[in-house]
């Protein structure tokens, strides 16, 4: 979706969509249920749980960074990766409110 036509929805349909968008791969699921576990991990580890190859796996972690889901520091040569827990707490209530905090017309449709 370009620049301009994200201005046509509100910020938390933006927010919405672009956390989706990170999650709708199932590569990126297997990298976040395993920081999940594990707190934090080093990339090379990320390319023995997704088996993909570095630069695929990179390109994931670049997604869910960007969607705010984790937060990456630099040790040495390595990056590490854990989720970061304030924005996953904000995602988290959107999804709750999409789909959980909605009251529903039993006679629609």
């Amino acid at each position: 979706m370009g620049l301009t036509k994200t201005a046509n929805f509100t910020e938390r349909q933006n927010q919405l969509a672009q956390m989706l968008k990170a999650l709708a791969h199932p590569a990126r699921i297997a990298i976040l249920d395993h920081l999940l576990k594990a707190n934090e991990c080093i990339t090379g580890d990320l390319v023995e749980v997704t088996g993909l190859s570095q630069a695929t796996t990179s390109q994931h972690l670049r997604e869910l960074k960007d969607a705010g889901l984790l937060k990456g520091t630099i040790d040495g040569t390595s990056m590490n990766y854990c989720i970061d827990q304030a924005k996953w707490k904000a995602n988290a209530a959107i999804l709750k409110s999409f789909f959980i905090d909605v009251q529903f017309d039993e006679t629609c449709c």
